[in-house]
């Protein structure tokens, strides 16, 4: 569907585009606040990445689905604000204590309040981190889909995904800790 409507916009249908922002607004909205942790920002990075994309638009090559070329567009641009407002983001070192997070613990939470410890965990990652785990668990992308979103090599998104998993068990022991 997604072929129909690039040739409507580049045939001169400017309403066409509507199509792209309606289909993707909201996980360009969910990638964009995991690399830039803030919601106002996030929104100006999407609408930027949706300028952008609609001016590039017939320069996209079919290389690959137009969600993966726009979500890629929005990890850019989310990167270049995080440049130019060089926010920093210090990474989580904490250890883990000889007690162990009992696994039903999560689980005996209300679905409200898992969701919002998932999302302050999510918050308190570093912004590749919780970019990784949002598009591989939360997406169910594929590692290459992650890699053709993101940028980065195959090796590279592993390492990500990994420390981001290791660093979230430990951001949600701290979390439920302080919840007890």
């Amino acid at each position: 569907m997604d072929d129909v409507f690039i040739k409507k916009v580049c045939a001169g249908d400017k309403d066409a585009f509507r199509y792209f922002v309606a289909k993707y607004k909201d996980m360009g909205f969910t990638v964009a606040v995991s690399l830039v942790k803030d919601e106002f920002t996030a929104q100006e990075v999407v609408q930027d990445a949706f300028v952008k994309a609609y001016r590039n638009l017939s320069s996209f090559s079919n290389r690959s689905s137009f969600r993966t070329w726009f979500y890629r567009i929005v990890v850019n641009e989310a990167l270049m604000r995080l440049k130019r407002d060089k926010k920093e983001f210090i990474s989580y070192t904490g250890e883990l204590s000889n007690e162990t997070v009992d696994q039903n613990t999560l689980a005996t939470l209300k679905e409200e309040e898992q969701v919002y410890l998932i999302n302050e965990a999510l918050q308190k990652l570093p912004p590749k981190e919780s970019l990784a785990l949002r598009l591989f668990y939360l997406e169910e992308e594929s590692i290459k889909e992650v890699c053709e979103i993101t940028g980065w090599t195959e090796s590279n998104s592993k390492v990500i995904l990994h420390r981001a998993r290791k660093n979230m068990f430990m951001i949600m022991h701290q979390l439920l800790k302080t919840q007890a």
